[in-house]
């Protein structure tokens, strides 16, 4: 594992960072004495990721979405039809 001095560290924040995320684990030291170990954070595995229409064919919209509540809707807003 890499060690990169704090002062190498910050002036090339970074590319330690992108070196990271593409999973690079490395110490930063400062003086030769070892500071803090910067890993990449986990990231869902494939089967975990949220995916569009997961739910698909548990439920059904009626063909009156749209109106639906209509009438209460003119009501409270006094729209006279």
């Amino acid at each position: 594992m890499q060690i990169v001095n704090i002062h190498n560290a910050k002036t090339n924040l970074s590319r330690l960072v992108d070196r990271a995320a593409k999973g690079e684990s490395f110490i930063i030291a400062k003086a030769g004495k070892p500071l803090v170990k910067v890993v990449p954070i986990d990231q869902p595995a494939s089967s975990q990721a949220r995916r569009v229409g997961f739910m698909a064919g548990q439920f059904s919209v009626p063909d009156d979405f749209d109106r639906m509540g209509g009438e209460e809707i003119e009501q409270l807003f006094g729209v006279n039809t």
